[in-house]
């Protein structure tokens, strides 16, 4: 019987096919996330939590892995290499993939960093290049593996953005009060107009603090995740 580490079957855990485009992998990780997200299981057991917790992070190991085309191509090259017996999608295997392998991609310098996305966006919001570390935190982890939630929050960052601001409402009027300041300093109505336009975007953005959308979703309390997680998944499976 074969004992060594299984190795991960990312397609499967995401449920597409080999040959998915980079969209399709994307909209793979937003099914797959909403339906495993931990906070949308407000009566679990500490056990059904942990396993949630599990496949939630494999979930977006697997994003993290085939939504960058050079990692992909170094992740299939090491898939072709394994027997069927010695794959598994159990998301139990994606640590060992991260334990052992992680540190053999191209790019396993930036693993914890903004970019959780890959190549699945040409421009790395701002949210995301603010965040704090995104590598994953704890013992016995992989220092290259990426956050969970911050994958999470970096991919649904324009859909998480009306769902917190509906529940911290004071974000917008923050940023309209900053941009008409800073009108009224060139002494002229036009620029505080334009200043608090511009202020009001940079409000919907960030808090009194100035923290990322995802920094911000990460600091509610389960209750509210739990809501706003609901409301994604309307808008993203159909259901909740």
């Amino acid at each position: 019987m074969d004992a060594s580490p299984k190795f991960p079957e990312y397609y499967v855990l995401l449920g597409i096919e080999k040959t998915s485009s980079t969209e399709e992998i994307r909209n793979a990780y937003k099914r797959e996330s909403l339906r495993t997200h931990p906070d949308r299981l407000a009566n679990a057991t500490p056990e059904e939590r942990k396993r949630a917790t599990e496949r939630f992070q494999a979930i977006a190991d697997a994003y993290y892995v085939l939504s960058d085309p050079t990692r992909r191509r170094e992740y299939d090259i090491l898939l072709s290499s394994r027997p069927s017996s010695n794959r598994s999608s159990d998301p139990s295997s994606s640590s060992n993939f991260f334990a052992e392998f992680a540190k053999f991609f191209s790019g396993a310098a930036g693993a914890g960093g903004g970019d959780t996305a890959g190549a699945s966006s040409s421009k790395t919001s701002s949210a995301s290049k603010e965040q704090p570390s995104a590598k994953a935190q704890g013992p016995g982890v992989a220092p290259d593996r990426p956050n969970a939630e911050f994958v999470f929050t970096d991919v649904f960052e324009e859909l998480l953005r009306p769902e917190v601001e509906s529940r911290v409402p004071w974000w917008a009027w923050v940023g309209a009060m900053s941009g008409a300041g800073i009108g009224f300093i060139v002494a002229n109505l036009p620029g505080a107009v334009v200043g608090g336009v511009a202020g009001n975007r940079l409000g919907a953005i960030r808090d009194a603090k100035g923290k990322p959308v995802g920094v911000v979703f990460a600091q509610l309390n389960r209750g509210q995740k739990a809501d706003i997680l609901k409301a994604l998944a309307i808008k993203v499976l159909g259901s909740i």
